[in-house]
């Protein structure tokens, strides 16, 4: 007992020097009465003294609530000693990770706390860090909100968690050693052995039935139901694993079929709308046409078309001056072949029906310009990436325009793009046969016009550089509006809409263009244009 001095001695020594922290805890007052020199250096402090004068007194242990200690110490005085792990803090450096023992024990009826603390290795962290890591894998694994089952290179299964046998209907570890293709309906299950064993072969991250329309599941009762998969792989031991992860897409079908059905019945609202509009909108004519027979009236109404209609005025200039130059050629052609009937005169007969081919192509590009705009103003037109061979499409581009050359014109061209990169091809091809046909069409005879692009920091930048007349900085300034003609191009065929057409369709891409020019030394367009690489399929 302390009151023995032999034993108060005999436990003073083993308090004060024992190696790892001892304190005596007093539970009525909530803090430590006393801490030996080893336990005072452990948590930082220059004496005993100045760990006694700290306010809080108590081991600083943030992780663990205050009701665990109370628990603990309660337990401590009923049953036994007691043990926990917990990380520490210090007053100065880093926290670490110790083993707490708590021995209860009375003197004159109140009750203490004999506090062990000893300072765990780097091989038991390891251990405990490891251990962690395997609970919260196991956890992770066990309650995820898709299914997870894990296959070795024979396809049989090696792990399933809980809700993979729910989606499948199988009792808690019965899908264990069975084959993967139990989970297959049999119409798709021989194929699947072949789709396993490439998989197997060349094994890669990727989304089953990506390419083959909708995947299905076969559950233990027999039925199928809509799934999607995806599928990954980890070698362990030198072994293969594949890993699927699954999602039961029932409820996400169901609300398709619905969605669809909404969509039908919104279109028949809008269809059923639109016949009451063009209804309105016919009665409203006839009142129109009434109020024309008044003259006040109808010179109002006439001031407010002229406000509105100025842009459809430059229209209708601009159209019907491009398109009187190839009705004319058509018209002429046409009645010359008449006059050219001996069989003797065909290659004249051949020469105006090209002249007839290219004024109807010079046409139908006019309409698809106008057709373009309209498309564009509507949001009919959205970037649909895809993988693009860039190298591939700059070539065919360049041939496409290959009939646009003039006499001695010649198209160089340099790519840096080794990689298939992540982009619209159908806007950039649009957008590059537009930079190159006006390009070739303002610039001379015997001119060389370049085109570059380069793939770099997940942006392409592609430059079309030209020989041809440039054009004033204060044209330049108007160059993207709609119908704009630089005034020294006045004479050369065009609608005024190509560039504006560019940068809308950048506008989608993300992407944005530049222009340098001065007039007589050649222009130089360029754009830049981000894009994604996707290397898995």
């Amino acid at each position: 007992m302390l009151s023995d001095p032999f034993s108060s001695a005999a436990a003073e020594v083993l308090i004060t020097q024992a190696p790892d922290f001892v304190g005596i805890y007093d539970v009525a007052q909530g803090w430590f009465m006393r801490v030996n020199p080893a336990g005072v250096r452990l948590l930082g402090y220059s004496s005993e003294e100045a760990f006694l004068t700290d306010p809080a007194r108590v081991l600083p242990t943030p992780a663990v609530p205050p009701a665990r200690w109370a628990h603990l110490r309660e337990q401590a005085r009923r049953v036994g000693p007691q043990a926990l792990e917990a990380e520490v803090g210090r007053r100065q450096g880093p926290p670490f990770w110790a083993r707490i023992e708590l021995t209860a024990f009375q003197v004159k009826e109140a009750d203490y706390l004999l506090v062990r603390l000893s300072e765990q290795g780097r091989l038991q962290q390891a251990e405990r860090a490891l251990a962690q890591s395997v609970r919260r894998f196991e956890a992770v694994f066990t309650h995820a909100t898709i299914g997870i089952v894990v296959c070795d290179e024979r396809g049989r299964i090696v792990s399933a968690n809980q809700l993979a046998h729910q989606l499948f209907g199988y009792a808690a570890g019965a899908l264990d050693g069975q084959l993967i293709e139990v989970l297959v309906p049999q119409a798709a299950g021989r194929r699947h052995e072949k789709l396993r064993e490439s998989f197997t072969a060349r094994p890669q991250v990727r989304t089953m039935g990506a390419h083959n329309g909708e995947l299905q599941g076969l559950r233990h009762n027999g039925s199928v139901f809509p799934v999607e998969v995806s599928l990954s792989y980890f070698y362990l031991d030198e072994e293969l694993y594949a890993v699927s992860y699954i999602l039961d897409i029932t409820y996400k079908k169901e609300f398709e079929q619905q969605l669809i059905a909404g969509s039908q019945r919104v279109a028949a609202l809008n269809a059923d709308l639109e016949q009451r509009v063009t209804e309105r909108t016919h009665a409203l004519m006839n009142t129109l046409e009434q109020l024309q027979l008044r003259k006040n009236e109808l010179a109002k109404a006439l001031a407010a078309e002229q406000e509105l209609g100025e842009l459809k005025s430059r229209f209708v200039s601009m159209a019907s001056h491009e398109f009187r130059t190839p009705l004319t050629a058509v018209l002429t052609s046409a009645a010359l072949i008449a006059e050219y009937p001996a069989t003797e005169q065909q290659d004249k007969r051949l020469r105006h029906l090209e002249r007839i081919r290219t004024s109807v192509k010079h046409l139908n590009d006019i309409l698809e310009e106008f057709l373009s705009v309209g498309r564009i103003e509507e949001g009919k037109i959205e970037a649909q990436p895809a993988r693009l061979d860039l190298p591939a499409l700059l070539r065919d581009v360049v041939a496409d325009v290959q009939g646009l050359r003039k006499t001695g014109q010649r198209i160089e061209q340099a790519t840096n793009c080794p990689e298939p990169i992540w982009l619209d091809p159908s806007l950039l091809r649009k957008i590059l046969v537009n930079l190159l046909s006006n390009a070739l069409k303002y610039s001379g005879e015997n001119t060389v016009v370049a085109v570059a692009a380069t793939c770099q920091a997940g942006a392409l930048t592609l430059t079309v550089a030209d020989q041809g007349v440039g054009i004033s900085e204060e044209d330049q300034a108007h160059l993207f509006e709609r119908f704009f003609r630089a005034r020294n191009a006045a004479n050369v065929p065009g609608t005024g809409l190509g560039l504006y057409i560019i940068a809308r369709y950048l506008e989608l891409l993300h992407g944005h263009i530049t222009l340098q020019s001065a007039l007589g030394q050649g222009t130089t367009v360029t754009i830049t244009v981000p894009y994604e690489n996707h290397s898995a399929d």
